[in-house]
């Protein structure tokens, strides 16, 4: 019985036992030998190496563009005034202002411009870089204008304050301000011109602060200014000095451009001096 008839009759009778002897050896060899080849296909094709999962790659984070802000107030003001310039940057490394320099990200700074100036900020960060302006219009002095003393259509009062002119200060100073040298010399010629007459010098403040912190402010504005009429001519016993803190403020509004009208040394007729 040759190869194919056994495995005809195993195909045949598939229950039916059959020795090892009726299947010639080299048909055992080449059926052993098949076994063996399908197995080392399945181990094969089973430890087939499965694809790495991929990773998603992140997206690359964007630093902010840097956001700035440049204020100047007032903004329009007469040559030898001062100007308060105020700024604020977010996601900025660096700030500069053309003509002052590297500043903070945000700060305020008081300048005295004498011309029509464009003030320039540069902000810049990881982001990239970013500009603001403000402009602030200069207006030239002009001449003070003589008032008659034989003006009839004029009171005492006004003729008083057309002379005797209120000067401000910076904030939580009270240094006189180099442009109002020139205000309180005009006051003292006109006091010294009327020794009858006597003056009330009030401290004013801004808001900002405790009372009794702006009181001793405004003590101290108006004894700067005292000192300064004293320094041109005018005796001390005519100038009487009272504090006002923030207690009487001529604008309300929380604003830069308020608070500079509220930081000021104010002149007044004493009443005692029988005008």
């Amino acid at each position: 019985m040759n190869m194919h008839q056994n495995l005809r009759q195993m195909a045949t009778h598939p229950t039916k036992s059959i020795s090892k002897r009726s299947i010639p050896l080299i048909t055992r060899k080449t059926f052993a030998l098949s076994l063996v080849l399908i197995a080392s296909l399945a181990v094969v094709s089973g430890c087939k190496k499965k694809p790495a999962p991929q990773t998603a790659t992140a997206p690359v984070a964007t630093a902010p563009s840097p956001v700035a802000q440049l204020t100047a107030t007032p903004s329009t003001i007469t040559a030898g005034d001062q100007v308060v310039l105020s700024w604020k940057t977010t996601d900025a490394t660096s700030v500069s202002i053309d003509g002052i320099g590297t500043v903070p990200s945000s700060g305020v700074k008081t300048v005295t411009p004498t011309m029509t100036t464009t003030y320039h900020l540069t902000a810049r960060g990881e982001g990239g870089s970013t500009d603001a302006t403000a402009t602030v219009t200069v207006n030239p002095a002009q001449a003070a204008v003589a008032v008659p003393e034989n003006n009839q259509t004029m009171t005492a009062e006004q003729m008083f304050k057309a002379n005797v002119q209120d000067i401000f200060f910076d904030y939580d100073s009270y240094d006189v301000r180099t442009s109002d040298n020139s205000v309180l010399s005009k006051a003292a010629a006109y006091l010294a011109a009327h020794p009858e007459i006597k003056v009330v010098i009030g401290g004013y403040c801004d808001d900002r602060g405790s009372n009794e912190y702006n009181l001793a402010l405004g003590e101290n504005r108006a004894n700067a200014a005292k000192k300064m009429l004293v320094q041109d001519g005018v005796a001390p016993n005519r100038l009487r000095v009272v504090s006002y803190g923030k207690e009487r403020p001529f604008c309300t509004e929380e604003t830069e451009s308020c608070w500079q009208q509220n930081r000021r040394a104010g002149f007044s007729m004493d009443s005692s001096s029988g005008n």
